[in-house]
């Protein structure tokens, strides 16, 4: 990066910036978080038309989807977790994330992700998963196993519950600020950890059926390298600046949502 070269402070300013972008965008390519962006989009669009019926008994209409679709804008989810890994990666993180994401294994990783990820979407694929994994947990699974430790090493039961509570006070603000209801701090803060063990007990379902129906079709050898890749210092930094970026992401679509709500409900009373 330029540090045993003797150049001008000006071409050190000004290449640096360039180079650091080129690989951010080279590891999203890997990644491929436009393709996350798009699974994360019709995600919250269905949970769009689920807080239609729900809570504005279906009569959100145009007013309601123009605002959501604004909210769910890929572009702008992508861009906030780019600013994250920027912010998260260090020159070493990029070189060695770049160097494991090129590889076929990696690539095979990343798209068994996306793929289960895009199917437990359907109520009937998750319930499977959730099941396949019960089944097994008692077992002596290889594959259970790896996820567990795949879970413990990247502390994904924690983060998960946490954004989720994060995510859940968010909304309920919003809800608050926009005037959908009468609510202090002190009792959305209530509210939500009211619902801790029931959110940290459904969490922790989903997550190992999710990894178990993604990694599944790895070998047990391609599983390992995997779990520990993702415990060495590149992989830790990569899980931690995902998590920061995708939890600022849900932390400003919740709110938003919890605003398009009220908005929409008091235009609906109008």
């Amino acid at each position: 990066m330029l540090r045993a070269a003797l150049v001008s402070a000006a071409l050190s300013l000004a290449a640096l910036p360039a180079f650091a972008d080129a690989r951010i965008t080279v590891l999203m390519d890997l990644l491929k978080v436009g393709e996350v962006t798009e699974i994360l989009r019709a995600e919250g669009l269905e949970y769009v038309r689920e807080l239609d019926a729900d809570m504005l008994q279906g009569q959100g209409g145009a007013f309601f989807a123009f605002q959501t679709d604004q909210i769910y804008d890929t572009g702008r989810i992508a861009e906030t977790v780019r600013q994250a890994l920027e912010a998260g990666l260090s020159d070493a993180d990029l070189d060695a994330l770049i160097a494991w994401y090129s590889t076929a294994t990696g690539a095979r990783i990343v798209d068994l992700e996306n793929a289960a990820r895009s199917a437990i979407s359907d109520p009937s694929v998750e319930e499977a998963a959730r099941a396949d994994f019960e089944a097994r947990a008692d077992a002596d699974d290889p594959h259970v196993a790896l996820v567990r430790q795949f879970v413990e090493d990247n502390d994904l039961l924690t983060r998960n519950v946490s954004g989720a509570m994060t995510s859940n006070y968010r909304f309920f603000t919003g809800l608050a600020d926009g005037r959908f209801y009468e609510q202090s701090e002190e009792q959305i803060l209530a509210e939500v950890y009211a619902q801790r063990d029931e959110i940290r007990e459904d969490t922790e379902s989903w997550l190992n059926g999710y990894l178990l129906m993604a990694y599944q079709p790895l070998s047990l050898a391609e599983f390992e390298a995997y779990v520990a890749f993702s415990a060495s210092p590149a992989g830790q930094s990569l899980n931690a600046a995902l998590f920061d970026g995708f939890e600022t992401v849900y932390r400003d679509i919740s709110y938003a949502l919890g605003r398009a709500v009220a908005l929409s409900a008091r235009g609906s009373d109008i």
